[in-house]
């Protein structure tokens, strides 16, 4: 069976080890690239959730598994907010899949 993963901060993810989530903590972006790629290359993630503040630097790392149906990777905001970043991922891909944006 799969598990769903949240790649972040500890502040922004810890609460997520209550729901079940597998929690993998990266303070920069080259510690969550590191994760990220463990935890896809290890095929027991479905989906794995990462916050925006790390993924905003990580824009290469994230597009490597766009295409491939596991794991689906999901840009969440962090302790910090939103900036708009996942929000923009989204419509692209929402974009790409229709055709269209849908989502103005």
């Amino acid at each position: 069976m799969h598990k769903i993963g949240i790649i972040g901060d500890r502040e922004s993810t810890l609460c997520f080890a209550a729901l079940g989530f597998s929690v993998m903590e990266a303070s920069d972006a080259k510690s969550a690239e590191t994760v990220l790629k463990n935890a896809a290359d290890s095929k027991d993630f479905a989906v794995l959730f990462i916050t925006e503040d790390l993924a905003c630097q990580m824009d290469e790392a994230i597009s490597r598994y766009k295409d491939s149906p596991l794991p689906a990777v999901t840009v969440i905001p962090g302790r910090s907010g939103s900036s708009g970043y996942g929000l923009a991922a989204i419509k692209k891909a929402v974009e790409r899949a229709v055709g269209a944006d849908i989502l103005k």
